[in-house]
């Protein structure tokens, strides 16, 4: 086994850390909303540009893991 594939494993690591981070973020949201329906629209906003910002470090490590398997 060579080195570039276990360096692919670890940065598949950011996928599971970002789905995680995107299934809190989603349940606190609920909650938030369930007890302040009037402020939903500003938890809404702020949640989508959360999961984005998450997303993207999954995006990052997936390329980084793609890039070490073929070009490693």
């Amino acid at each position: 086994m060579s080195l570039s594939a276990i360096g692919a494993g670890i940065a598949a690591l950011a996928c599971l850390g970002a789905g995680v981070s995107i299934g809190l973020a989603t349940g606190h949201a609920c909650d938030a909303i369930a007890r302040q329906p009037e402020a939903s629209g500003k938890i809404n906003s702020i949640l989508i540009l959360g999961c984005a910002l998450a997303e993207a470090t999954a995006i990052y490590g997936f390329v980084i893991g793609l890039l070490l398997i073929f070009m490693g």
